[in-house]
């Protein structure tokens, strides 16, 4: 059965090949007949600061509401980036930080450190790209950008299947090496996985 996929590019710059991905994931996604809505962070118009934290709430512009509607409607979330100092990208943080707010993805309890969730019943999948081996990012480094994108945020607002396809290194990577990944990640789109 094919699904609602919100589809979330956080590479700033649209010849990386990142893009190339986030493509070949969505021509795997339609022609499975999934609906694709995809957000390409670089695209939008919002202040990636969160300005007085959550002491005072910073009005959302329309991209971001819109964006908030995207991923409210959507079954399966997949975001596409690359890891930069074990990070994402400042502009993804800005965005995860501007629009996964108490309210609309999760709420804090009164006099609890617990919080309820809203993102309960979708899916998502982490499609990141790095300049190291992936195991080596993995084992020695221990994958902080995963745990952080994984557990930090997808199961701290409710979103408990969350799948991650790590490429690379991608630096030195040679043509067929790439191409076979974009297969790779079409082949995940027709899964709509």
């Amino acid at each position: 059965m094919s699904k609602r996929i919100a589809l979330i590019v956080g590479h700033p710059d649209k010849e990386s090949y990142n893009f190339a991905l986030a493509n070949a994931y969505k021509i795997g996604a339609e022609k499975s007949g999934a609906e694709v809505r995809e957000i390409v962070i670089q695209d939008l118009n919002f202040n990636p600061n969160l300005q007085f934290g959550y002491r005072k709430r910073t009005e959302l512009e329309p991209d971001l509401i819109a964006s908030q509607e995207t991923l409210k409607w959507a079954e399966h979330i997949v975001w596409v980036y690359p890891v930069w100092w074990g990070s994402v990208p400042a502009i993804m943080k800005g965005f995860l930080d501007r629009v996964l707010l108490p309210g609309f993805a999760f709420k804090k309890r009164e006099g609890s450190v617990w919080w309820d969730k809203y993102f309960t019943g979708k899916t998502s999948r982490l499609i990141c790209t790095m300049d190291q081996p992936t195991w080596f990012y993995r084992l020695i480094n221990g994958a902080p950008s995963h745990k952080a994108m994984k557990k930090l945020t997808m199961n701290f607002i409710g979103v408990k299947s969350v799948k991650i396809t790590a490429i690379g290194p991608i630096r030195l990577s040679k043509d067929k090496f790439r191409k076979n990944c974009l297969k790779k990640i079409e082949r995940l789109g027709e899964k709509n996985k």
